[in-house]
């Protein structure tokens, strides 16, 4: 059996996606904070308060990476669990004062690792780019809340 061309497998391309991302953001944004951990952290800036379901669902983490994501960051020191004061039987989530000195820090770097990713693309091939990835992500998702 010949090879295949997995210039035509969009699982592939999206791998490789994936690693040219992974090794951006180690270069020029963090080692010590993941992506996933920064997006917990800016769901947090904009909306503090809320539980970890919710928050899970701002950021499209499943449970058991968000709960993962919010261990560390809360043994990092980065957010905390507090009593709601709204119904004292749940706890919700907000970012300490170091771990919003972390956020403000990394979004400036994470604009500019952006800006180096999407290079190859005039500003309209952007746009669809985004656009196109946001569907399918969000029709998988939806198949994974089906099963």
């Amino acid at each position: 059996m010949a090879a295949v061309d997995l210039a035509t497998h969009p699982g592939h391309l999206a791998r490789r996606l994936q690693q040219a991302h992974t090794l951006l953001w180690s270069t020029l944004v963090s080692e010590e904070i993941t992506s996933p951990q920064f997006a917990v952290l800016n769901a947090l800036a904009g909306t503090p308060d809320i539980d970890q379901r919710t928050l899970g669902e701002a950021v499209r983490l499943d449970r058991s990476t968000v709960a993962d994501v919010v261990a560390r960051l809360a043994r990092r020191g980065l957010l905390e669990r507090v009593r709601d004061p709204l119904d004292g039987r749940r706890n919700v989530l907000r970012a300490t004062g170091e771990g919003a000195r972390v956020h403000a820090r990394l979004v400036a770097r994470t604009a500019a690792m952006n800006q180096v990713f999407l290079a190859p693309l005039d500003e309209e091939e952007r746009g669809t780019l985004l656009r196109l990835i946001g569907r399918v992500a969000d029709a998988a998702e939806k198949v994974r809340g089906e099963r």
